[in-house]
């Protein structure tokens, strides 16, 4: 029985780490094996390029930005999720294909035809069954990581974050089927139930 692949998306400080981390803990009450991964991370290749994209002090071409982060995802996919899926597991991820398209396609501005090749490159042509994008503004975004030591990402100008939120909301617009936006102005309780519901519809059809 193949698995179930969910990913969660949005700008910095929307709250979807912490979705994550309550539709893990919601799925593996009810039964199932779940397995959650961060992106980029969670294997040893992941966790050092992890360690470059966020946290170098080094300028980092945009170009090479990207391809770092298909490595991760590629290591990723290979090690983690597609064995994971090939037993039936459900597997949850902070972050995955589209961030890509939104941080480096809309934020640093490069081709986002180039991105989307890529990615299926990357993740081996397993797209995710649900994607559930958290929206919030950009003002509210920062002011939620204002009070955080800010990683080389979130250090970028308010205009970048617009960026990335507009394409964000764009691929939503683009692939209905499968992201189902959520307005981040709701509570935290508010946005768990919507994706817990939506979730298990999605699994009673499979």
């Amino acid at each position: 029985m193949p698995g179930t692949l969910i990913t969660v998306e949005g700008i910095e400080g929307c709250g979807k780490s912490t979705q994550c981390a309550r539709l893990a803990e919601s799925l593996r009450r009810s039964g199932y094996e779940v397995v959650t991964a961060r992106e980029p991370g969670n294997t040893a290749t992941g966790e050092a390029i992890r360690a470059i994209v966020l946290h170098s002090q080094d300028p980092i071409d945009a170009t090479t930005e990207i391809f770092l982060y298909m490595a991760a995802r590629a290591q990723l996919v290979a090690e983690l999720v597609q064995p994971a899926l090939s037993r039936g597991a459900i597997v949850l991820l902070d972050r995955f294909l589209d961030s890509t398209v939104a941080y480096q396609g809309g934020g640093r501005g490069r081709s986002i035809e180039q991105i989307h090749l890529l990615n299926r490159i990357a993740i081996g042509g397993r797209f995710p069954d649900r994607t559930f994008l958290i929206d919030i503004d950009v003002d509210t975004a920062l002011r939620r990581i204002g009070g955080r030591n800010p990683d080389r990402i979130e250090r970028e100008p308010r205009e970048f974050h617009e960026r990335v939120r507009q394409v964000f909301r764009e691929l939503g617009r683009q692939f209905p089927s499968r992201i189902v936006e959520l307005d981040g102005a709701c509570s935290i309780d508010e946005i768990s139930q919507l994706i817990s519901v939506n979730v298990q519809a999605l699994l009673n059809q499979s």
